[in-house]
């Protein structure tokens, strides 16, 4: 690795990992409705377990990938998980980001149909060419394309819920009689707050791992404050979200994207600015996605990385043609298990031996 890659800043660490996992789940607001808004007020307690987990795996993802020098997730996975459950967990991540890629341009295409009244096949085909380009510059230009854009999220998703909060306010009442936990896939708050952080530790990994190495090892406290500062900004951006939907919650559970019908409270043109926020918020996971799938299989660093990245990216453009809920339906369960796997192999394989480094072969 050239030396002027390592030089990754705090924000960046902390900007890129935020952008890895928002995406159409987090921005349209449905993620949060299922996994904690059901949960009225217990959601808030189920946020701040979200977030400590963030913080932790994350930076044992980042430290891992620094010790291990890893250009994909492979070599941190077979490292905590070992070689059998490490292929295991490999096989179902590997899965998951093309199938999330595929979402993500599906979404895309949803968007260009129900927001703008443009064709759905164009909304996915933008997509994939805008993350297959940021994706053809390298991994230092997937974290500055990341970092550049998660700052403007995070700056939209948080005004808009305060201005909903100032507008609708919060009635304790109407949480307590919307409270209908039996209704999220996870009837038990912690089990659900474990299960959003796996899910999205799942994205995560195949960006976060590479990111670690960027850091030399004299810099650890780089890792340390990124990861705290992206947890900590993961968790206030659901907390945020999670409110504004509280504040009008019988209606924004009808809603397959609940936060545009809560810009659409305020204007026509701050709904399609709201629109326009979570295509962006898509295209980050998107370009993660793509760039953890193809530098799993080709060393980025090679000539033949470029063709791979364009074969994913065809092939996922095909496959988004199935339909955006047809293929969340289908990957959700995979995910669950392989979050639950990767984080108990992470904790075991990390805590055990933190001291002596036995490098898995990415092969």
């Amino acid at each position: 690795m050239k030396n002027k890659f390592r030089s990754v800043s705090t924000f960046k660490i902390a900007a890129t990992y935020i952008g890895t996992v928002v995406g159409a789940g987090f921005a349209s607001g449905q993620e949060v409705l299922q996994f904690f808004s059901f949960f009225g007020i217990y959601s808030l307690p189920a946020l701040v377990l979200s977030g400590l987990l963030f913080i932790l795996f994350g930076y044992i993802i980042m430290e891992l990938g620094q010790r291990l020098n890893a250009k994909s997730h492979l070599s941190v996975i077979r490292y905590s998980g070992g070689p059998w459950l490490g292929r295991v967990i490999d096989t179902t991540i590997t899965f998951f980001l093309f199938g999330a890629l595929s979402t993500m341009a599906a979404g895309a295409g949803a968007i260009f149909a129900e927001q703008f009244g443009l064709s759905s096949t164009l909304g996915s085909v933008v997509m994939v060419a805008a993350s297959l380009g940021t994706v053809l510059t390298g991994i230092a230009g997937v974290i500055t394309a990341i970092s550049f854009v998660v700052p403007v999220l995070l700056f939209s998703v948080i005004s808009l819920s305060i201005a909903t909060l100032v507008t609708n306010g919060l009635d304790l009442g109407m949480i307590r009689g919307f409270t209908q936990p039996f209704e999220a896939p996870l009837p038990f708050w912690p089990f659900s707050s474990i299960a959003y952080a796996s899910y999205n530790l799942v994205l995560s990994v195949a960006i976060l791992a590479p990111l670690g190495r960027l850091v030399t090892q004299d810099n650890r406290n780089t890792l340390k404050k990124g990861a705290l500062y992206g947890g900590i900004g993961l968790a206030v951006g659901v907390l945020f979200i999670n409110l504004a939907l509280l504040s009008r919650p019988f209606e924004a559970a009808t809603f397959e994207v609940p936060m545009i019908f809560i810009a659409g409270q305020f204007s026509p043109l701050i709904q399609i600015g709201y629109a326009v926020v979570l295509l962006a918020e898509i295209y980050t996971t998107a370009v993660a996605n793509l760039y953890g799938f193809a530098s799993r299989f080709i060393d980025p660093d090679t000539a033949a990385y470029k063709w791979m990245a364009i074969g994913t990216a065809g092939a996922a453009f095909v496959t988004s043609l199935f339909g955006f809920s047809n293929l969340v339906g289908i990957l959700y369960p995979a995910v669950g298990v392989a979050g639950i796997l990767m984080l108990g192999g992470l904790a075991v394989g990390y805590f055990r031996e933190h001291w002596i480094l036995q490098p898995q072969g990415e092969t």
